[in-house]
């Protein structure tokens, strides 16, 4: 049953993360693309915004799929757990903790669920 656990929660944070990447390099399930949202990663201040748009989609959808093969955990943990300290720092943390109000509950549980599933490992069902 921990393998089957394992797996699941993989396929739900991999999931996850495939949506937000394809939200930023393609435009799909209702994103901006790259051109959208490095306009507005420049409005908060992040330069160059396409530039960094297309790291941070790219390491979304990476990270994405190496949680749903379970190949490679570790890394994709430290890509989810990058691209999250960078929302916290520059959206979600100055608005406190609550997701209510945009803050970065939400972002936090993103990086522990991923660096916990790295150190305890893929689980069987996995690459």
């Amino acid at each position: 049953m921990t393998d089957l656990g394992l797996f699941l929660i993989r396929m739900i944070i991999g999931i996850v993360f495939l949506f937000y990447g394809s939200q930023k390099l393609f435009g799909w399930f209702g994103g901006h693309g790259i051109k959208g949202t490095g306009g507005w990663f420049e409005s908060i201040g992040i330069k160059p915004g396409i530039l960094v748009a297309t790291l941070s989609g790219f390491g979304e959808l990476v990270s994405g799929i190496l949680f749903i093969l379970g190949f490679l955990l570790p890394l994709g943990a430290i890509i989810i757990t990058i691209i999250m300290l960078g929302a916290i720092i520059k959206v979600h943390g100055s608005k406190g903790f609550s997701n209510t109000i945009g803050g970065f509950e939400y972002n936090l549980v993103l990086i522990v669920v991923s660096i916990g599933l790295a150190l305890i490992g893929p689980g069987g069902y996995s690459l």
